[in-house]
This record gives structure tokens, sequence and C-alpha cells, in this order.
């Protein structure tokens, strides 16, 4: 009698960020033909590599660039273009809603959670209308083009109290997105306002709310300092130790009594890991994140794995300090954890034993605008243009594919050449409109 062949195990990765692309893309280039399949699932059709949004929402790179599709990399990989709605690992099935609305159950031998996280907000009164993230690409095009639209009403209104309103800006969270994005948006609109004849840069009012009392914590306190001075120096208020009580209207009133008017709020206080979580029976911690044991296994629950933002995995490098410490939620982990967790369920896949995830922490570098920069990296404290250029080079060595890499260095060449882009593109926010004015006139 012929031996009857055994079927490929079934790998269902949810999400396809950081961990959910790169795991699936090292998955693909280790698996033997024939051993396992691997699913993909997403609401996206791509990963965004998020680090770069600020310089995407300041016109430095092309916003199609930030992003690798994943069906052009994950080429031995299923794509489902969809939302996970529901994992039962009692019954190893997920549960996706898809593009088109309806319903679909995929089953599998090993889960990957790579939901990641989402912005972690606070009942502000006002925050849900007037406010915006930074962590889609979606949200990076838009406030690059209200930004730009905020110049152009200005310059074209009468109305001193308007004019203040409109050119108001106000970033709400001290961490790497927000002083990257505060700091890219507001180098972008110094370089435009040369461009209006009517406006100075002066004319601007450019504010940061952070609630604890210093920003960027991964980061020495000494370079947190540095930073808030050159953020001053270029005429940006900062506030630390200031919390937000209301946005209403667009009416921005902080808890030191500070009052004023502002059209555009961009909120990255922190995130959360995703909510749908909730809806699963995998462990969970206190603060919603899938419980992990070093080996990026999820606690009890053999077959199933998780890294990244959503997944609460201890840190072995700060044990000594706090036996309970887990990785930060940060991109240099979840890159390195998805490398790890490729190794291990390749290992556990061949019967093997898969390796602890340890990585001791190597420093940070941040962009603060074309030129500037600040960088701390093994102990050595780095400012100006040569942390400026750090922070370039090790993002573009972490993006995806030779092809992005280069299309990123590409963008910055031309930019450097001939200066930014500041054109808006509002349009792109309303694009029926100038259609639907067409057929009722």
């Amino acid at each position: 009698m012929a031996a009857v062949k055994s079927q490929p195990t079934r790998i269902v990765i949810v999400g396809g960020g950081y961990v959910g692309m790169y795991t699936a893309l090292g998955l693909q280039s280790k698996l033997r033909s024939g051993e396992a399949s691997v699913t993909v699932v997403d609401p996206q059709p791509h990963m965004t590599y998020q680090p770069f949004l600020p310089e995407a929402a300041a016109g430095s790179i092309e916003p199609r660039h930030v992003v690798a599709p994943l069906r052009k990399v994950l080429k031995r990989c299923h794509v489902v273009t969809g939302r996970a709605t529901k994992i039962e690992h009692a019954s190893k099935t997920v549960t996706v809603e898809t593009a088109d609305g309806h319903i679909e159950t995929l089953e599998y031998d090993v889960l990957v959670s790579a939901l990641g996280s989402v912005a972690r907000t606070l009942p502000i009164p006002g925050l849900a209308e007037r406010g915006i993230g930074v962590k889609t690409i979606g949200e990076a095009i838009y406030i690059r083009n209200h930004v730009l639209s905020r110049l152009d009403q200005a310059s074209s209104t009468d109305d001193p109290e308007l004019r203040k309103r409109l050119l108001s800006f106000v970033v709400i969270g001290g961490g790497y997105a927000g002083i990257e994005t505060l700091a890219e948006l507001e180098d972008m609109s110094r370089y435009a306002m040369r461009y209006y004849s009517n406006l100075e840069p002066e004319d601007m009012n450019w504010v940061l709310v952070e609630a604890t009392g210093r920003i960027m914590p991964e980061v020495s306190a000494k370079m947190g300092v540095y930073t808030v001075q050159q953020l001053e120096k270029r005429g940006i208020t900062v506030f630390l130790d200031t919390r937000v009580k209301s946005l209403e209207g667009g009416h921005v009133v902080l808890d030191d009594g500070t009052e004023f008017d502002s059209d555009t709020v961009i909120w990255t206080a922190g995130v959360k890991a995703n909510p749908v979580l909730r809806n699963t029976d995998l462990p969970l911690d206190e603060r919603g994140r899938v419980r992990c044991t070093a080996k990026l296994q999820v606690e009890g629950l053999p077959g199933v794995w998780s890294a990244g933002d959503c997944s609460a995995v201890p840190d072995l490098s700060r044990t000594e300090e706090d036996p309970n410490a887990t990785c930060s939620p940060s991109a240099q982990h979840a890159v390195r954890q998805a490398k790890q967790l490729v190794k291990n369920i390749v290992a556990v896949q061949r019967g093997k034993e898969p390796q602890d995830y340890v990585h001791k922490y190597a420093g940070s570098v941040a962009g603060l605008g074309l030129y500037k920069g600040v960088a701390d990296v093994y102990g050595i404290k780095l400012k100006g243009f040569v942390a400026w250029f750090m922070h370039r080079s090790y993002h573009v060595s972490r993006m995806p594919t030779f092809n992005r890499k280069f299309r990123v260095v590409v963008d910055w060449t031309l930019a450097l050449v001939s200066g930014r882009e500041i054109v808006a593109l509002g349009q792109i926010n309303n694009p029926k409109a100038e259609f639907d004015y067409a057929t009722k006139s």
C-alpha cells in the first residue's frame, strides 16, 4: 500500500505589519516546498514602515515608497485582505471579514498573532472630532495636505483671528512619533513660507503638549533636554507636565490654564494593543497584550506564537533590574522579534527546540527635520547632521526589499537637489467635490 502523503502545516499569520510581513517573508524563504502553507491576514494590502511616516507627511519621501505591497513581497504566501474579528484557538480557527464584506473562516495548525497596536486615546472632549493620528499612510497624506492648505487659507484671509487659528498647530504626545512629526512638519511649513509674500514663519504657532516631565524617554534625559532646546530655538512652544482638558470646537484648553484656538490637532500620545485581541481565547495581560514566553510562544498554547506591539514578551536584557520587564512597543523590537520568530517556528516544525529572544537595547535615533537629529547609541550621544544621517541610514536599512530602499534613497536625493514639494493635494480628501459641482451647475 502506498504511503499517505502528509498535508503541509497550515500557518496563519494575523496581521501584516512589521512582525506579520517579516515573519511571512522569512518563512517563505526558509520553509521547503510542501512543508507548510503560509496565509497572511490584514485589512490593508500593504505593510507600512511607520518610522518614515513623518518624512512622508513632510514631503521628503513619496508616500507610496513607505509601504510594501504584501502580494508582491510575499510571492509564496496567500494574502487575505480582510480584518480578523475573532480567534478561537479551541477550534483553531480565525474569523475574517474580507474587503467585500463576507465572513470567512480560516483553519490553522500554527497561529502567529501579529495584530500590532492602535492609537491609545483618552476621553478628552473634542478629541474624536478634531484629532488625527500618525499610524497609517492615509493619515500622513491627510496631515500633509491639511497643514499646507492651512497656509493657503491663512494667506487668503484678512481676518487676523482666523489667520491665527489657521496657523496654530498642536501635537499631543512627546514620544518619537510626536517629536519627529512635529519637527518634520514645522520644517516643511517654514520652507513653504518663502512662497507666501504676506506670511512670515513667526506667524506660525507650533505647540507640543506632553503629559510627563520629559520627551522621548528612550534617549537620555540630557538628550531630551537638548531636543526641547532645539525645538524652542525654532519658535516651537513645548508644554511638559501638562495635559489637555478639552479640544471642543478647536478650542484647546490645557490644565495649566493656557487656552488658544487651533485648526490642527495631531495625536501621538501612545499606543495600545489591538482591541481585536479581546475577542479571542488567547491569554492577555492587564494591558490587553498576549502573554508570551521569551521564546515568543503564547503561554500554555502550543503552536501559537506572538510578537510585536500586541505581545507581552519578557525583556531578558532587563530582568536583573526588573524581573517582570517586557519589551517596549517599538519597531526595533518588532523587526528583531520577527527574525527570531521565523527561526523558532522552523525549528519546532523540524523537531528542534526554539530559542529565547534576547536583544539588548542598542540606542535610539530621531530626525528633527532636514539635516537635524539626535542619536543615543551604545551610550554615545550625537547631534545635528551626523545624528540625522544615522537616523536615515538606520531606517532605510530596515526598510523591506531593495526596491523600496532604492526608491526612498532616490526620493531623498531628488529632495536634496530640488528642495521640498509644497503642493497641497487636498482634493483627494473629497475627490467627488468637483464632479458634484459640475453636475449641479
